[in-house]
């Protein structure tokens, strides 16, 4: 099966944003359900499937104490990455779960939705309100919601400047 028409992804992919403020407008779960399985189709090697996600709740919520609470999102997310047996296992897996992220932020923008991403997962009293197991990394903490506002694209460097050519 070939994509025919990639203009509209190129779009979802320039018009994305971190979203820091949020509607109180709910997402239904068939809507988060859908974009969770559209993002399970990101590549990872040897078909591990190596994410997990976490659905957090206003206990939990409230614990991680956020300073700006996720931009009021209706629904907070915290995406793990299983370990691997090896240190490049683990570098594979984060990097398939980082391929799951972007497909889940892609879909829930293609719905009008949007995401804060934050990394305070990872801090070890974080883990702990989490109940994170040993050896699982979490890639990221995302309030998920209908943007209040939506900010303007940022200057990206010219991407000849991040290119290298080898002989």
């Amino acid at each position: 099966m070939s994509i025919t028409n990639t203009t509209s992804v190129i779009e979802a992919i320039r018009t994305r944003r971190t979203i820091k403020s949020f509607k109180p407008d709910p997402i239904s779960e068939t809507d988060l359900n859908a974009w969770l399985e559209a993002a399970s189709y990101a590549p990872n090697h040897r078909f591990n499937e190596p994410w997990e996600v976490l659905v957090i709740g206003p206990e939990t919520r409230a614990k991680l104490n956020h300073k700006t609470n996720f931009g009021n999102a209706p629904i907070l997310l915290a995406v793990l990455s299983k370990p691997g047996a090896t240190p490049f296992e683990r570098d594979e897996n984060i990097m398939a779960v980082s391929c799951f992220i972007q497909n889940f932020l892609l879909a829930a923008h293609e719905a009008g939705a949007g995401a804060y991403w934050a990394s305070l997962g990872s801090q070890p009293q974080n883990r702990a309100i989490l109940n994170v197991q040993e050896g699982f990394d979490v890639v990221g903490v995302f309030g998920i919601g209908y943007p209040a506002e939506e900010p303007a694209a940022r200057p990206r460097a010219p991407i000849a400047s991040k290119m290298t050519h080898l002989s």
